[in-house]
């Protein structure tokens, strides 16, 4: 199978890859396909949002594709980011920026009200834009700071209470087993390893 990760996020694409090492596909990205469409993100959920890149990149290059939303929902501030996680700080924003204003608006709260949960959606999608969904979701709390060097997005200030540590503090050989992407793709794995030819 000829696989198209159908993201333009380079930390999404090598973490797919990780996660994916070892199933009989050939994978491309958007530097096989430098005149990938821009997707508008303009889905009311993650899996409307999956599906519709899913779908428009599969549809575009003639083979299967495999996209990624992910969001962010913090309880204390009634689900925000959600599904605006990457953009969170407005529009051209940072992951610097994201985290910088996640901890200014939760600077003041306990650790009992710092509970967050990580949801990832994985649409795979055939050659004619037909996508089947999947979802990964992991607990934890936020940081009262950033910490570690390792990962992106809101990975210095996603707390896994396991460990008790970030996610960027863990690193990927850690995050690519647990995190709410990882789950989200190994029960894809099965998805694709089922229509296989």
């Amino acid at each position: 199978m000829e696989l198209v990760l159908a993201t333009k996020n380079k930390d999404k694409i090598r973490e797919m890859r990780h996660i994916l090492r070892g199933l009989p596909v050939k994978l491309f990205s958007v530097k096989d396909y430098p005149n990938m469409p821009e997707v508008v993100e303009d889905g009311k959920t993650l899996r409307e949002n999956a599906i519709k890149k899913a779908a428009t990149i599969a549809r575009f290059t003639g083979k299967w594709a495999l996209a990624d939303d992910t969001g962010l929902e913090v309880a204390a501030l009634d689900g925000a980011p959600g599904i605006y996680a990457a953009r969170f700080a407005g529009p051209g924003c940072q992951y610097i920026d994201n985290n910088n204003k996640i901890l200014r608006l939760m600077a003041k709260l306990s650790r009992s009200k710092r509970g967050a949960k990580f949801k990832c959606v994985i649409a795979l999608a055939d050659p004619k834009g037909k996508a089947k969904t999947v979802l990964g979701v992991i607990k934890g709390y936020i940081g009262t700071e950033m910490k570690g060097r390792n990962g992106f997005g809101y990975d210095p200030v996603f707390v896994v209470p396991a460990y008790g540590k970030t996610f960027a503090q863990l690193g990927a050989g850690i995050k690519n087993t647990i995190s709410h992407r990882a789950i989200a793709l190994e029960k894809m794995k099965k998805v694709i390893i089922r229509k296989l030819p």
